[in-house]
Formats: structure tokens, sequence, C-alpha cells
């Protein structure tokens, strides 16, 4: 065996995986860069004397590890730009021709290194982003589903999207996750109303049709106004007295019975002497001051 007995069970395990199934990656420009690994981690790590860890990690320093769950932006970014530079560096090592085939004992430890600093970035992300899943469930407030499925369902969801995330588009990762995270809310929903369906306790003629999907919809919707109403009560979107009156007029805010139906683009114009294409331009702007204010409270509840 020689060099190749320092490897654990769980190391030839993962060596195994990482060539059955390679990782794949988010590109960004700074990773064709020849000094990115150092721009990125500080320096070019060596190996730790007969491990298949690096120096480091890869994991940001930000005090005490109970601290890790308070991200900045640009702390966020840098892992991200971490956690697929490595995968990059997985994905380049396995296409190499003849890596296939045959891996000296030095190119497995670098692998193995890569690998193991992916796990740790990837775990310091899901870390600092797990509070969206009770967030969101608590959000839904649904009946007749299992807490534990859903938050099991979002946690997968939540996995899913670290990879997937392209931080070089200029959105946070909150707001690409909460979408995923609410679909896998659906799902969740979706296969309790078939189930019901399918094996009821007793007859019951509301069981006959699931509506699970419909209220999740219903009910986000509605706390989704609520909110919208209690931001533009407090104007914490900063919008200005005309874009307050084309979004109350546009979406009936301030009916006092529902459903309501709001005024349309003319009707609205018609009432602050603009065409109807303006008020679609002023309602657009609005709504995107609205959307980062709902969004950024994703995190603080």
């Amino acid at each position: 065996m020689g060099d190749w007995a320092v490897l654990d069970a769980e190391d030839r395990a993962l060596l195994a995986r990482l060539h059955e199934e390679p990782l794949e990656y988010v590109s960004h420009e700074l990773f064709e860069k020849p000094d990115a690994e150092a721009l990125l981690f500080g320096q070019v790590d060596e190996l730790k004397p007969s491990s298949t860890c690096f120096q480091g990690d890869g994991r940001l320093r930000i005090g005490s590890d109970k601290s890790d769950s308070h991200l900045t932006a640009a702390q966020e970014i840098l892992l991200f730009q971490r956690y697929n530079f490595a995968r990059m560096k997985i994905a380049s090592f396995i296409q190499q021709p003849g890596t296939a085939d045959a891996i000296s004992f030095e190119g497995a430890r670098h692998l193995l290194a890569w690998a193991h600093r992916v796990e740790a970035i990837r775990a310091q992300i899901v870390q600092a982003n797990m509070p969206l899943v009770l967030a969101m469930a608590k959000r839904t407030r649904l009946s007749g589903l299992d807490p534990n499925e859903m938050i099991s369902e979002g946690n997968l969801a939540l996995l899913r999207s670290v990879d997937k995330f392209d931080c070089s588009r200029g959105f946070k990762f909150s707001t690409y996750a909460c979408r995923a995270i609410l679909k896998s809310f659906s799902r969740v929903a979706m296969r309790t109303a078939r189930y019901r369906g399918h094996f009821p306790t007793e007859f019951d003629p509301s069981l006959e049709k699931g509506d699970f999907t419909d209220r999740l919809r219903d009910d986000l919707e509605a706390r989704c106004v609520d909110e919208i109403r209690e931001i533009m009560t407090e104007n914490r979107a900063s919008l200005s007295d005309v874009e307050q009156m084309v979004i109350r007029e546009r979406f009936a805010l301030d009916a006092l019975t529902a459903p309501a139906k709001g005024r349309t683009l003319e009707q609205v114009g018609l009432m602050i002497g603009v065409t109807k294409e303006r008020v679609r331009q002023i309602q657009n702007k609005a709504l995107a001051k609205l959307r980062a204010v709902l969004e950024e409270s994703y995190l603080d509840t």
C-alpha cells in the first residue's frame, strides 16, 4: 500500500465519488487570473504533512464561531467565489487526460484537500443561511402539514441553492434561496394533498380536492399584502407621494373588504395626469423598492 495507507475509509469513498460524479461549478471572471487562488484565499496553501487537508480550510474567520451566521454582502460574495473556485479546481483535475485511469498519491492528496475545502465552505454558507428555512416555514402558516417534513425539504432546497447560486449577478443569496425554499414547501403541500386524497381517514367532501397549494399561495399573498401595507404606512421603502398613490390605487391597498379590484393603468393615469405607460414606469420603480425591503425582512425574522 505504501503512501496510500494514509487515506482512511472516508477519504477513499470521497475519492471514488469525485471520479464517478465530478463537481459542477459556477464560473467567475476572477478565476481566469493567474493569481486567483492567492486573491481569494490570501495565499497559496500547502498541504498539511501526511494529510489530505490544506493548512487553511477556506472558511472565513469572523470572530467567534457563533458570529459565523452574520455575513456581510462582501463576505458572502467572497465565500461563494472561494466555493466555486475550489469546485473548479476539482473539475479541472478530474478532466485531465489519464486521470480517470490512474492518479498519483500526491494528486489524490491535492484532490481530496480541495474536496475537504469545498465541504468546509459549503457548511459555513449553509450555517449562515439556515435561519431562512425556519423563517419561511413560519410565514406559510399552513395547517395540516408536517413541520419536520417542511424543514427537511427546505434544508434540501437550501443546499441545492448553494450549488446553483451565481454571486456575479448582483443578487443576495437569501433572495435566490427563499424562492427555492417556497417551491419546496409547495411540493410538500402537493404530496400531502395527493396522499390524503388516496388515503382519507374518513369521508370528507373537503378532501376530494386538495387545496393545499391554493391555500399556500393565498396565505403568502395575504401575508405579503399585509407587510406591504405596513411598509408603506411607515414608508420604509422611501416611496414618493406619487409612487405611494400609484401602488395603493393599482392594488386597492386601501380597500376595506377583500377581494378588491385595483384601478387600471389608464384610470390611475387620469387621476395623476400622466399616460398609462408613465404609470407603469412609476409602478415598476415603486415595486422594486418594496421588493428590496421585503427581501431584507426575511433575515430579520
